[in-house]
């Protein structure tokens, strides 16, 4: 009996590690989308993860590239978290977005974990599609 209490104890410390984990990843992402939406390129800079920074060099840059390559984060008219899941060590949060044309996106935040917290260090779109077909 007692081992099945510390079985379940450490069962229930990693579950809510992993809900801690997958809540400071949502609101990472969330806080992005939310400076996108204010056009506070400088603060939705600060989200990604150094290799993003360095790719782009300043929030300028990478603003001009999420206006023209993700309009549906920059504009989302809803959003909502899907899995977190793991894959060859790196951390994927699935995120479908709804764009202001009511089309559904699903898309792929690669997560890495800093000492500051979660960056994102890369965004996949996995497809699109029209909820009216």
């Amino acid at each position: 009996m007692r081992r099945l209490f510390i079985a379940l104890f450490i069962s229930a410390g990693l579950a809510s590690g992993a809900f801690a984990q997958n809540a400071e990843i949502e609101a990472n992402i969330t806080a992005q989308i939310q400076a996108f939406k204010a056009d506070d390129f400088d603060t939705a800079f600060t989200f990604a993860s150094p290799n993003i920074q360095r790719l782009f060099r300043n929030s300028d840059n990478f603003g001009a590239m999420v206006r023209n390559g993700y309009p549906m984060v920059w504009r989302p008219a809803d959003l909502r978290f899907l899995e977190l899941r793991e894959v060859s060590g790196s951390l994927w949060q699935k995120v479908m977005i709804v764009d202001g044309d009511g089309r559904v996106h699903i898309l792929d935040y690669q997560m890495i974990e800093m000492e500051n917290g979660w960056k994102i260090n890369g965004v996949q779109l996995l497809g699109a599609s029209d909820p009216a077909a």
